[in-house]
């Protein structure tokens, strides 16, 4: 047996958008997990709704524990306080369920389908929205440091591409539209903010021509017109996608109108929960690249789920990360392991900063490749330096 004993949590204050949770098991093993979001909701929800019920439980159960954890009594097909937690907690036990057998969790999964995942760097700087506050930036913006990329690329965007070429990376995203949705809540965009929204994809084939993938990101803040006028005009810069182009990325009508409209490739959805989301915009012919975020959707259970989803309509995967080091450890387990899967997301300025603070394994990057782990579980722990933040939250139910 191998009976859930403890669930801790960690918290510090740096970082409000993130939780960290540790299952601790009567053999001795301790399985890490992570979500981001709302991570004082996710505290109370992990030990006053889930413990009680969870401690005791057989963690190799993992399929029963994540059913009941998804029912649909709470927090159902979306992405909520209760898909959430559930998703640390189903990350935790596979990376239980990997330590047992002394194997990574691609190998616990089925095996590898690759030897290393190609990287896109999105460009966001060393804190974007982890702080708690999400950061819109202008070219005026002052940088935080060399790898602050969020303003280089409003700033001098070909400069940006030349800089991550120098590195080995092959593919970038950005998101220069975002500062122009308030103003109408994205409904409308006028033609002077959509070359201004258009330059930096000018600056960068100006620069560097085709030798490097550029994806748009829209982050779910426009209308069905202002996002099929940005798509439109995007086609002539061959950008590799453009994601999560509508306010509302389960909107599989929505979405295939403008798929139909456009010959750029539309990329969702971080912000889905669960595995039927998915499924409906893939019936409707909505998606070109499917993307998930493992501490969002459900963890590996639902995760492996929706990358077989994407297999059988022949459609690309490419896990997210712009939130922490553990997701980041569990997408790469994920696009190792998945057919169709192209891509990992991360980004240098947190890989080069924090997430090493965090943990004391992340992946190792190689002309613009994610290597295969080789560790059992995820390959990472909390780093004990930070188990000894002086402003550390920790919580325990035992």
């Amino acid at each position: 047996m191998s009976n859930i004993r403890c669930l801790r949590t960690y918290r510090v204050p740096d970082r409000p958008s993130l939780i960290w949770l540790e299952l601790e098991t009567n053999d001795g093993l301790i399985g890490l997990g992570e979500t981001f979001r709302g991570a004082v909701s996710v505290e109370t929800c992990l030990h006053e709704e889930l413990a009680p019920w969870l401690l005791g439980r057989d963690a190799r159960q993992i399929e029963g524990i994540s059913r009941h954890l998804l029912s649909p009594y709470v927090g159902y097909n979306s992405s909520g306080v209760e898909v959430r937690a559930a998703s640390a907690v189903d990350i935790a036990l596979w990376d239980l369920a990997g330590q047992r057998q002394g194997i990574p969790i691609h190998e616990a999964l089925g095996g590898a389908a690759r030897a290393s995942v190609p990287v896109y760097n999105t460009c966001a700087g060393y804190s974007f929205n982890t702080s708690g506050k999400r950061r819109d930036i202008g070219a005026d913006d002052a940088s935080q440091g060399p790898y602050d990329d969020q303003v280089a690329f409003m700033r001098d965007a070909g400069a940006l591409a030349r800089s991550l070429l120098d590195e080995g990376y092959k593919a970038m995203k950005i998101w220069p539209f975002d500062i122009y949705a308030p103003a109408s809540q994205g409904q409308l965009i006028s033609l002077p903010d959509l070359e201004k929204g258009l330059e930096p994809f000018r600056k960068i084939r100006d620069a560097v021509g085709n030798r490097i993938e550029v994806m748009c990101e829209l982050h779910s803040l426009f209308g069905n017109h202002s996002a099929l006028r940005i798509c439109q005009a995007l086609e002539e810069y061959q950008v590799f996608w453009v994601e999560d182009p509508l306010c509302k990325m389960d909107d599989a009508a929505s979405l295939s109108d403008l798929r139909r409209r456009t010959r750029v490739q539309i990329c969702g959805s971080e912000t889905l929960g669960g595995l039927r989301p998915f499924r409906d915009l893939l019936a409707a012919d909505a998606l070109d690249v499917v993307m998930l975020d493992l501490a969002w959707c459900g963890g590996f259970t639902e995760g492996r789920k929706i990358a077989a989803l994407a297999q059988a309509y022949n459609r690309p995967l490419a896990p997210h990360d712009c939130t922490g080091p553990v997701t980041l450890m569990a997408g790469l387990q994920m696009a190792l392991h998945a057919p169709t899967a192209i891509y990992q997301e991360v980004v240098r300025a947190t890989l080069a900063t924090w997430y090493r603070d965090i943990v004391t394994d992340l992946p190792v990057i190689q002309a613009g490749m994610a290597l295969s782990t080789t560790k059992s579980g995820l390959g990472t722990r909390l780093a004990d330096s930070f188990k000894q933040r002086a402003d550390l939250v920790v919580r325990e139910t035992r």
